[in-house]
Formats: C-alpha cells, sequence, structure tokens
C-alpha cells in the first residue's frame, strides 16, 4: 500500500458514498486508476467492506462504553466466554498492555449500564476495571 492507497482509503472513511469520479478527483488520479487500486486492495484485503452507520444503531442503546478489564492469571478465556452472554455486550477485544480485555458496552439507560458494570466487576477473574462513556461515534468501520 502506498500514499495514493493511503488517501484513497482516507477519502472512502470520510464519506464510503463517494462516487468514483469524486474520489478520483479528490486523490488525483483517473476514474480506472482508481477502480483498478480499489479492486486490488479488497482482493488483498486490506478493505474488507464498507458499512453504513445506523441511526437506529445508536437509538436502541443510547447509553454505550468501553470497559477495560485486567485479568488475574489465565481466566481470559473463561471471562470472554461469560461476556459473551451479557445482552449488553456488543463486541469483546483481548489486548496487549495495562488492559487484557476492552468490552464494548450499550444499554438504554445509565443506570442499566451501572448495573452490567458492577456484574461484570464481579466476575471471578475480574482485577481491575476502567470505563470509558462513549459521547458521540463520528466514524465507524464496524461490519455488520
Amino acid at each position: 500500500m502506498d500514499n495514493q492507497d493511503a488517501e484513497i482509503i482516507a477519502g472512502l472513511r470520510r464519506d464510503a458514498r463517494m462516487s468514483l469520479s469524486d474520489l478520483a478527483s479528490l486523490v488525483g488520479l483517473s476514474r480506472v486508476t482508481v477502480r483498478t487500486r480499489l479492486n486490488r486492495l479488497q482482493a488483498d484485503g486490506v478493505i474488507v467492506g464498507f458499512t453504513a452507520v445506523l441511526a437506529e444503531d445508536v437509538r436502541e442503546t443510547p447509553v454505550r462504553g468501553l470497559m477495560m478489564l485486567g485479568i488475574e492469571g489465565r481466566g481470559a478465556d473463561r471471562v470472554v466466554r461469560v461476556l459473551s452472554g451479557f445482552s449488553e455486550v456488543r463486541a469483546v477485544h483481548t489486548t496487549n498492555g495495562k488492559w487484557d480485555v476492552i468490552v464494548e458496552l450499550g444499554t438504554e439507560t445509565l443506570e442499566a449500564l451501572d448495573v452490567v458494570l458492577s456484574r461484570i466487576r464481579r466476575l471471578e477473574g475480574v482485577a481491575t476495571s476502567e470505563t470509558n462513556l462513549l459521547l458521540a461515534t463520528r466514524m465507524t468501520t464496524r461490519r455488520g
């Protein structure tokens, strides 16, 4: 991937519905060249899909947050399995660094978020946690 590919991707991140002609104009390449590069980026697995952020995705769970978890010992797999059963959990990511697991949560109210945070903190193996509320979603690359 070179600088022109990065410019194409940046343009699509700003507006994934941008026409090929507009995208070509934005990056200073021909429409055919942009189409060829897009096809290659998809074939190489750099671009894995296109998505739309729907108002209903945010409306259903207007209170959203990221909960970072520190897991004691080797309990991460078990904690991840338990978290998959929580209806408020939108995604679970294992990671490196200070935190072992990052959990994306969504609830209808702050009170409901407080309840699920307490449930997660009490799980066997969860040693520490930190939670941040998501205030606004400006862009997402999530696929359905």
